[in-house]
C-alpha cells in the first residue's frame, strides 16, 4: 500500500502524495515527538516499564534492562527539552520566577554535591575497611581477629556517622544560606522599587 508506514508504537499512518510530502509528514511527526520528550516523560516511562509492565511474564531484571536500553538514549534530548521549557517559562514570567529558578537550581546543585561528597567518603571508607580487614585476617587468627573486627566495625560506623552529620550539616546550612540570600535579594529589590 503506497505511503503506509508503521510507527514504533504500532499505529499505521497513510500518507498519499509524492515523496516530499511523505518526508515533511515524518519530519513534522518526529519533531513533535522530540518536542514532547522531557525528563518527566522519560522517567515516567522508565518507572512504568520497570514496575508496571503490560506483560508480567518477564522478570524484573529483564524488564529493567529493556526499559533502561529504551529510555537512557533519550535522556540527552529530554534534558535539552526540559531546560528549554524552563528557560522559556523563566523568560515569560517576572523576575521573581527567574529568582525561583536560580534558587531551586542552586539548592539542587548543593544537595547533589553533598550527596556526591558523602558517596565518595563512603566508597573510600568501605574500600579502606575491606583492605584492612583482609590484611589483618592474613596476619592474625583466633580471638584477636574477632576483637579486631569488632573494633574495626565500631570505628567504621563511627566514622560514617560523623561524615553523615558533617556533610548533612554543611549541605543544609548552604541550602538555608541560599534561601536567606534569595529572600534578602527580593526584599531589597522590593524596597528599592517602592
Amino acid at each position: 500500500m503506497e505511503g503506509a508506514a508503521e510507527s514504533s508504537n504500532g499505529v499505521h499512518a497513510e500518507v498519499s502524495g509524492d515523496g516530499e510530502d511523505k518526508k515533511d509528514f515524518f519530519t513534522k511527526r518526529t519533531f513533535r515527538q522530540e518536542e514532547e520528550t522531557t525528563l518527566y516523560t522519560v522517567f515516567n516511562r522508565l518507572i512504568a516499564a520497570m514496575f508496571f509492565p503490560s506483560s508480567a511474564s518477564a522478570p524484573l531484571l529483564r524488564r529493567t534492562k529493556a526499559a533502561l536500553s529504551e529510555n537512557v538514549p533519550l535522556l540527552r534530548l529530554a534534558t535539552k527539552n526540559t531546560a528549554r521549557h524552563v528557560l522559556l517559562w523563566t523568560c515569560r514570567g517576572s523576575p521573581l520566577q527567574a529568582l525561583l529558578v536560580v534558587s531551586v537550581g542552586t539548592i539542587a546543585l548543593l544537595a547533589l554535591t553533598g550527596l556526591l561528597v558523602f558517596m565518595l567518603f563512603f566508597v573510600a571508607a568501605t574500600l579502606n575497611a575491606i583492605v584492612i580487614s583482609l590484611l589483618m585476617s592474613l596476619a592474625a587468627a583466633g580471638g584477636f581477629l574477632a576483637i579486631f573486627f569488632a573494633s574495626l566495625t565500631a570505628i567504621y560506623i563511627g566514622a560514617l556517622s560523623v561524615a553523615v552529620f558533617a556533610i548533612s550539616a554543611t549541605t543544609i546550612s548552604a541550602i538555608i544560606a541560599v534561601l536567606v540570600t534569595a529572600g534578602c535579594f527580593v526584599l531589597f529589590r522590593d524596597y528599592a522599587v517602592s
